[in-house]
């Protein structure tokens, strides 16, 4: 019997450990003989951001960042990434999303997405596998796109492929400097090939992301104030996240504030070992920076209308 994916009954492993090898590797500053650029550094009262990009010969742009929420727990930033029914409200790109599949062996995961984009493209769709593994209270959270038979690729709207965003989500002190790990960091890594010229989806990031920044961290505060405040049932998403892989993964910090990371060290003594342990007890409970910053930042009037006119008649034959 096959599920709707085409993919045996009960198959799971639709996102697997090379894929939070791939996050790890890419977390830990190894990317061959190119340098991470960097890209922003801001501090507000109770955020501190900090991202940078790697520029491959060929491929998407691959972005990096650093978010470290003051009085935040990794459990509840988990939450609000995987809770796809709230990301809806702060989230003005996501127009439609559905969960596909899921697994309850291990909380792997099938959503399909519909985003809006600029007047000069068409919408773009994306069939996303995701899983989270955790290790001491540390939590890997790997989405991807993935094939899905059953919803064939069209013009319109138009498949994103490939598609990676993933990220580390731990506790970490407080920048009061008190000892207490009352702070959460967010390390990411995102790329995707949205069908944008390289140098329109640069400016796009440029003049969009912290404009992003700031709109998912107050999502990420009203999420916060509402499971202070109401007793709602949890999204299905948001419980899904609580079915977590078991790992034991042996590596240092990741990179911090005071780490250069484009450094040539970053990252060298850093290794990885996992033990599978799927954890199969239900307990019901980028930021796609690359995306949606391209996208805010078309939006947002400060890209020049040569280059959106440009940029429009150069994706007139691939949107």
């Amino acid at each position: 019997m096959e599920s709707l994916s085409g993919l045996p009954e009960g198959e799971k492993d639709i996102v697997t450990e090379k894929d939070m090898e791939h996050l790890l590797h890419l977390l830990d500053g190894k990317a061959g003989e190119l340098a991470w650029q960097n890209q922003m550094e801001k501090i507000t009262s109770n955020m501190t951001y900090q991202a940078w990009r790697l520029e491959p010969e060929s491929g998407p742009i691959i972005y990096r960042s650093r978010t470290v929420f003051e009085d935040a727990t990794p459990e509840l930033v988990r939450d609000f990434f995987w809770d796809d029914e709230f990301r809806c409200k702060w989230d003005n790109m996501l127009a439609y999303y559905k969960i596909l599949e899921e697994f309850p062996q291990n909380g792997t995961m099938i959503v399909h997405w519909i985003k809006k984009f600029p007047f000069f493209c068409s919408d773009r769709e994306y069939i996303i596998g995701r899983r989270i593994w955790e290790s001491g209270k540390t939590y890997y959270c790997v989405t991807k796109g993935v094939p899905y038979p059953s919803i064939p690729m069209n013009e319109k709207p138009r498949r994103v492929e490939p598609y990676f965003s993933s990220w580390c989500i731990r506790a970490v002190e407080s920048r009061k400097r008190d000892g207490q790990l009352s702070a959460c960091e967010v390390s990411l890594v995102h790329y995707e090939d949205m069908g944008i010229p390289k140098d329109v989806a640069k400016m796009g990031v440029r003049h969009g992301m912290w404009g992003t920044v700031k709109k998912l961290h107050n999502g990420m505060r009203a999420y916060q104030l509402m499971r202070k405040t109401t007793e709602a049932p949890l999204s299905r998403c948001a419980m899904m996240a609580h079915i977590t892989t078991k790992v034991s993964v042996g590596r240092s910090a990741l990179p911090s504030d005071s780490e250069d990371s484009g450094s040539e060290e970053a990252g060298n003594e850093r290794h990885t070992g996992i033990t599978r342990n799927d954890h199969h007890g239900l307990g019901w409970k980028w930021v796609v920076i690359g995306g949606v910053a391209v996208v805010c930042g078309l939006r947002s009037g400060l890209i020049g209308k040569t280059l959106l006119l440009g940029a429009a008649g150069r994706l007139a034959r691939k949107r």
